[in-house]
C-alpha cells in the first residue's frame, strides 16, 4: 500500500515494494531532470527497513542550487509531481498524489547542505543501528496515536528525537 489522505497520519509495517516504488519515480525523475539533478536518493522512514511508516514515499534530489529546480516545474507537473510551495524550509518540495491520497513527497535539496546531509545520515544510521531504529519506531507509533488527524504537529512533535539521533549520527 502506498498513499495516505492528506493531512492524516497512519502508519503500518515496512513493505518490500516502497523501495521497488521509490526506484520508479527515481528512475522517472532522472529522466525528467537530466544532469540537473545531482543524486537521487530514497529517504525518510520509508528507507528505514525495519520500522512502521506513513505509506508516503519520500525521495530527496541533490542539486547545485535548489533554485535549479525551478525550470522544471512545468515539465514535472506534466507527470503528476506538484510544486508545493513553502511546505519545507530552505528546500523546493513537490508531491505526489492520486485524488486526495498524498503518495510521494520529493524534497530537492542543495547537493552537500544540511537538508541532504540529514536526510542520508538519519537513514543510514537507523539503517545501521536497529536499537536506535526501535526507539524511533515506538515513538513514532505513539506520535500518530496521539496526532492521528494533525500531520503537522505530529511532524513537530518527532523533531526532538529526530534531532537527538542526527547527533548520534554525526558524532
Amino acid at each position: 500500500m502506498i498513499g495516505l489522505k492528506s493531512g492524516t497520519v497512519k502508519l503500518v509495517q515496512h513493505q518490500e515494494e516502497w523501495h521497488e516504488n521509490a526506484e520508479n519515480v527515481i528512475s522517472v525523475l532522472k529522466q525528467l531532470l537530466g544532469d540537473t539533478a545531482l543524486d537521487i536518493q530514497h529517504v525518510g522512514s520509508t528507507a528505514i527497513c525495519s520500522i512502521h511508516a506513513k505509506p508516503i514515499i519520500d525521495i530527496a534530489v541533490a542539486v547545485h542550487d535548489i533554485k535549479d529546480i525551478l525550470p522544471y516545474i512545468e515539465v514535472l507537473k506534466q507527470h503528476n509531481i506538484f510544486f508545493h510551495e513553502g511546505a519545507v524550509a530552505g528546500e523546493v518540495f513537490f508531491v505526489m498524489e492520486d485524488g486526495d491520497i498524498r503518495t510521494h513527497h520529493i524534497h530537492i535539496v542543495k547537493r552537500n547542505g544540511t537538508g541532504w546531509s540529514n536526510y542520508i545520515s538519519f537513514r543510514d544510521y537507523l539503517n545501521a543501528n536497529p536499537e536506535k531504529a526501535m526507539m524511533y519506531d515506538e515513538f513514532n507509533r505513539k506520535s500518530a496515536v496521539r496526532f492521528a488527524d494533525d500531520r503537522k504537529r505530529y511532524t513537530a512533535s518527532k523533531q526532538e528525537i529526530i534531532g537527538q539521533l542526527l547527533s548520534e549520527a554525526n558524532m
